[in-house]
């Protein structure tokens, strides 16, 4: 299946009938949510792979009682970093050095830079920063499950704070940002699962400036 041909399959699913997803198509779309582009390649955020019943039911019922929650196969929760850190960065680029086979401190010059850049924003702006690169693993997690034929659904309608409680992200210094059931569409009771696939038109979205 072509990405376009899946991403016309997919549709933001409204109820998921308890199927469990194989391990290997979970894999598949964890990998491809590993292998993201971020900013500066630092990756802030971690995803937390849920299937334990009763934690998916404790995150269901701060997220408006939303069923996907329970009735998903596998639930991830996105979670962002609150704020840089000198030690972070450097995990990062000690990393970075050694999977290249570079010398220790060859990316000193630009993890300087942008530790210093980054750091130098407000608490909140540098969560911010850090929450959107998870729209970019998030656009990939979709199109990787489209591509399985694996339903999913991204939720912002949920408390945070609380989510941050159940999970005790606080302790790892990170905040939540987005949950993505991942499962299989129940036909029978998912009114939207037959509809017409509506977006705007090209028109709409592109202007070509030559």
């Amino acid at each position: 299946m072509s990405i376009i041909s899946a991403l016309q399959w997919r549709y933001a699913t409204k109820k998921m009938n308890g199927e469990v997803v194989v391990e290997s198509k979970i894999n598949s779309i964890l990998e491809a949510i590993r292998l993201v582009p971020t900013s500066s390649g630092l990756q802030p955020f971690e995803v937390m792979v849920i299937t334990n019943p009763a934690l998916k039911e404790s995150i269901r019922k701060v997220a408006f009682n939303q069923s996907q929650i329970t009735d998903c196969s596998h639930l991830l929760v996105f979670a962002a970093w609150d704020h840089y850190t000198t030690e972070r960065m450097t995990h990062y680029f000690d990393h970075y050095e050694k999977e290249r086979d570079l010398p220790k401190g060859f990316s000193d010059d630009y993890k300087n830079s942008v530790m210093k850049q980054l750091t130098s924003l407000s608490l909140e702006r540098q969560f911010e920063h850090a929450a959107k690169q998870i729209y970019i693993a998030l656009g990939f997690a979709l199109a990787e499950a489209a591509t399985l034929q694996v339903d999913s659904v991204p939720m912002e309608g949920f408390v945070s704070a609380d989510v941050d409680d159940i999970l005790q992200l606080s302790e790892k210094g990170l905040r939540s940002v987005l949950l993505l059931p991942l499962g299989y569409r129940d036909t029978e009771n998912d009114w939207q699962a037959e509809l017409k696939k509506v977006r705007k038109t090209k028109e709409d979205i592109f202007t070509f400036i030559r």
